[in-house]
């Protein structure tokens, strides 16, 4: 390897711990700003400082355990709050827990996509994609909300990994809530052909997942993890502020966890 590629994947590598660091303080410094806020709130009012925590501590919100959870098509796990791409059968799973409109993610996707889509088309991996919405809870607005839904419907169509791709191909700067606006998502469903049906449209229009994206959120909340993405390897995290994984790395690990046993059987992806 020369030099210049060296130092290129060195990069890359400081890059992504950057952002990780970055959002992880972010996650703190809200975390901490809750703690001081209850604080407050229990000198004032004591009797509702129990529902204040519980509305922010999710991020994006809760979801309302009265109102109708619509799972996308093919949804898994418990819940069903999970969205798998790739062989049923893969003899090593890849849990991403990720927020459209999350720096840290795109950065991940950015440099780990092919190398994922690879295993995935392979048969040596099923992925598991669980949605957040840490962005809307720590900057307000509801583009991460709407991004999932949009992607939540891409799933009925059989077409979540395109559009999850376009979707961070065209990621908006974080203060900038884009996503938001449903029109913007309806017209990067073009870029997948086949996908922007009526079905599609009215899909996101509707906000028909909205809270089966809000009951995931709920789930990262519960689960301890408090940064995106989380990425895990067979139930082991593998990514984090001071993680030194590559795309050959990652590779490397699956190789390893799959040794002697079978790929899994693929079914054809629907291409972007």
């Amino acid at each position: 390897m020369s030099e210049k590629n060296r130092d290129g994947k060195h990069s890359a590598r400081e890059a992504l711990r950057e952002q990780r660091a970055k959002e992880e303080a972010r996650h703190r410094r809200r975390r901490t700003a809750i703690v001081a806020g209850g604080v407050v709130a229990v000198l004032a009012v004591a009797a509702v400082i129990s529902v204040v925590v519980a509305d922010h501590d999710s991020g994006g919100g809760s979801s309302d355990s009265s109102a109708p959870v619509a799972a996308p098509k093919g949804a898994v796990g418990k819940d069903n709050l999970v969205i798998p791409v790739g062989a049923a059968d893969a003899p090593s799973t890849l849990t991403v827990w990720e927020d459209f409109r999350c720096p840290a993610c795109d950065a991940f996707e950015k440099a780990f996509t092919p190398t994922i889509h690879q295993l995935e088309d392979s048969g040596q991996v099923r992925s598991e994609y669980r949605l957040v919405l840490l962005i809307d809870g720590n900057l307000g607005g509801t583009g991460s909300l709407n991004a999932a839904n949009a992607a939540a419907c891409a799933q009925d169509a059989g077409r979540f990994r395109a559009y999850h791709d376009v979707l961070y191909d065209n990621q908006p700067e974080e203060q900038d809530d884009k996503f938001a606006d449903k029109s913007t998502l309806l017209t990067l469903a073009d870029k997948v052909p086949g996908l922007k049906t009526a079905a599609f449209t009215a899909c996101v229009n509707d906000g028909t997942h909205d809270n089966w994206v809000k009951k995931s959120n709920d789930a990262f909340g519960a689960s301890g993890f408090n940064s995106t993405p989380t990425i895990l390897l067979n139930g082991k995290s593998v990514y984090g502020a001071n993680s030194n994984l590559t795309p050959a790395s990652l590779t490397q690990m699956v190789k390893d966890a799959n040794k002697g046993k079978p790929a899994g059987k693929v079914t054809a992806t629907p291409a972007s």
